[in-house]
């Protein structure tokens, strides 16, 4: 069933990203042709970094190596070539694994679903990839002056600095925004239910369902 479900989000994700084009033309081909790439990448490396690190593969390790992959490319899809989307979809698998076994286990959060570990580090990781690859000296497509209807000069730092303004500005957001939410919850219907509860299941108690039989 996650693979299943993996699949379908995989499928779903074409959409997403070469369909923002709104055109299907060449670089909607690129688009689809850099997500399908990047993700089956970091579904192999995630799948052979937790055959090293643990012993053994796990289909729900290479589901979340694939959601890694599109998450990471997403930012870069438009921008990077064939080979930029691979060494993305790489980097992905290996950092969001870190990510979702010692950064959690180190900093003690609770995420269930890794939802932090594999959007938030991927996103993060793709965000400042795309002006690493963006470069057209590495197969990107670079930024375009249309003043002078030419490609323009392209520095890596100086792109670098870009979006990783860009990053901290959408974490302190989102994290300034998430704060207000939970304390709004907290002092209202409660932030979280009881170990008891969760023991038993929150679609029995809080659906009053069984989500399995």
């Amino acid at each position: 069933m996650v693979m299943i479900g993996t699949s379908l989000l995989w499928v779903g994700w074409f959409g997403f990203n070469a369909g923002s084009n709104l055109e299907a033309n060449g670089l909607a081909a690129q688009v689809f042709a850099n997500t399908l790439l990047a993700t089956a990448a970091a579904a192999l490396t995630w799948t052979f970094a937790e055959w090293a690190w643990r012993g053994t593969p796990t289909m729900l390790g290479a589901a979340s190596g694939a959601v890694a992959g599109l998450v990471a490319i997403t930012p870069a899809c438009g921008w990077v070539g064939p080979m930029g989307s691979i060494v993305i979809g790489l980097a992905a698998g290996v950092v969001c694994l870190l990510a979702v076994t010692r950064l959690k286990a180190a900093l003690g959060y609770d995420d269930s679903l890794d939802v932090f570990g594999v959007h938030c580090v991927g996103g993060i990781l793709g965000a400042l990839l795309t002006a690493v690859f963006c470069a057209p000296s590495l197969g990107g497509t670079g930024v375009y002056d249309y003043v002078n209807d030419v490609v323009a000069d392209y520095s890596i730092s100086a792109q670098f600095i870009s979006q990783l303004w860009g990053v901290g500005v959408t974490v302190l957001w989102s994290g300034i925004v998430s704060v207000i939410g939970y304390t709004v919850v907290n002092a209202t219907i409660g932030l979280r239910v009881t170990e008891d509860e969760e023991r038993q299941g929150l679609d029995t108690v809080c659906h009053g369902e069984s989500a399995y039989t």
